[in-house]
């Protein structure tokens, strides 16, 4: 083992909980937050050009999921491996992992491409876009398109910087990019005259800075993880455990295009105006969720270290922390969200009246859901980063799928408009439920797991 490798070992099993999840959870939640308001500002700015346009941000946003979807299976399944095998000092694997992880992320992202260029009106019709919204969503995806590849591969490095407890690191990569995007974003759609597709571009060219500058610290020497093209593994297993540990990812950030696709498609029934508020709603949920998802991430390569490591003691102790530590947070923003629910949809479209109105009710429903979220992304980081993949992928899917999708197709025939604006906040509450006894689980297998190695 390297002096870097031991002093990273060191540092992961022997750092108070607190102090570690905190010191990772901050520069993640940085570049999540950052992440998030980029999204919001290509929202804010296309919003500037009427409320179609905005409309076709939020159909498109169902297309940047399925990038991420792929990307987030990708980096989450190297990561989530690679941090057990760093705990249980096996590095040659890791590098092995990481190293898959990423070129088959680039193959991926061009297939993605490929495809969704030639059928890109199809797509954007499947995706919820209305006659009026077609043109915008049609000039915004097709950019979008052509930096698949480098958005793909971006989310595997940011996870594997991420996965050795390298966070500072991730945060610099992807946070330059967003930063830069904020700036473009008026720069290309109003001085260059581009429109939605001036948007889309300066998207595409931040995210290829991101890519450069994460690319960057692997060949340097910052990360621990090698990415020669000699550590791409031949065997089909390597890929399969990929795959399969990053599963609950592909499930999480699929069925959120999924359901995105769904509530678009019932909110069209009421109008474009119903269409732009609830994209300015999820875009502002983005931006709260941001905080407890860079929490959690924080929270995964401590306990995958850990587990690895056999210190179970060190990964209860993470959960406790993790999830009080997230629900406090999560109060706080929601508290404020309920109270300015008006003023936040305002920002976007102040003079549309009914837009305000429609995002207004469905953000304050929202708000009230958000108090409980912690507990289960929490419990499904965990089960993902400690290598239960069933079970992960089983709660990654009950949000916006087991949950979300029966809501979606009966409220809105039951109550409307109103069905459309409670689907989502109702599908949080079931799903945190349904981990409660799942998570009780996890902690009398953990014991046992315990007793087994002191044991032997």
């Amino acid at each position: 083992m390297t002096g870097q490798e031991e002093e990273q070992y060191k540092k992961m099993t022997q750092t108070p909980i607190p102090r570690l999840i905190t010191t990772l959870a901050v520069p993640t939640i940085v570049s999540m937050l950052v992440t998030s308001v980029y999204n919001m500002a290509d929202t804010f700015f296309v919003s500037k050009l009427g409320t179609s346009a905005t409309g076709a941000v939020g159909i498109v946003f169902s297309l940047m999921a399925i990038i991420q979807a792929v990307g987030f299976m990708l980096g989450m399944g190297a990561g989530s491996q690679l941090s057990r095998l760093l705990g249980a000092k096996k590095h040659r694997e890791a590098s092995e992992v990481g190293a898959t992880a990423f070129y088959l992320a680039i193959i991926f992202g061009l297939l993605l491409t490929v495809f969704g260029l030639i059928f890109i009106d199809p797509l954007m019709r499947l995706l919820g876009a209305t006659s009026t919204i077609l043109p915008y969503a049609r000039d915004y995806a097709r950019y979008i398109l052509l930096g698949a590849s480098v958005m793909c591969a971006s989310f595997v490095l940011n996870n594997i910087l991420r996965g050795e407890g390298k966070a500072t690191l991730a945060m610099i990569g992807i946070g330059t990019g967003g930063i830069l995007n904020i700036g473009l974003d008026p720069l290309f759609i109003f001085v260059f005259n581009m429109g939605i597709a001036g948007a889309a571009i300066a998207t595409v060219l931040s995210q290829c800075i991101s890519f450069l500058i994460l690319l960057f610290f692997f060949l340097r020497g910052k990360s621990l993880i090698s990415l020669n093209i000699r550590n791409v593994s031949k065997h089909g297993k390597v890929y399969i455990s990929i795959i399969k540990t990053g599963l609950p990812s592909l499930c999480r950030q699929g069925l959120a295009s999924i359901s995105t696709v769904a509530l678009n498609v019932n909110a069209a029934l009421y109008g474009d105006a119903a269409v732009a508020a609830m994209s300015v709603v999820n875009r502002i949920f983005m931006l709260m969720l941001s905080v407890l998802l860079g929490f959690g991430q924080g929270f995964q390569p401590v306990v995958g270290y850990n587990y690895g490591a056999k210190r179970y003691d060190r990964v209860r102790q993470s959960i406790r922390f993790a999830i009080g530590g997230g629900t406090v947070v999560m109060v706080i923003l929601a508290v404020f969200g309920f109270i300015f629910a008006p003023q936040l949809m305002a920002i976007f479209r102040k003079d549309d009246a009914e837009v305000i109105a429609i995002g207004a009710l469905a953000c304050r429903a929202q708000c009230v859901a958000l108090m409980i979220a912690p507990l289960s992304t929490i419990c499904n980081m965990l089960f993902q980063c400690t290598g239960k993949a069933a079970l992960a992928t089983f709660v990654a899917s009950c949000r916006q799928g087991i949950c979300f999708l029966p809501l979606i197709l009966i409220l809105p025939r039951i109550i409307g408009l109103l069905g459309v604006q409670l689907t989502q906040p109702l599908a949080d509450m079931i799903t945190m439920v349904i981990c409660i006894p799942l998570l009780k689980r996890f902690f009398r297998e953990l014991k046992k797991e315990e007793a087994a190695f002191s044991e032997g």
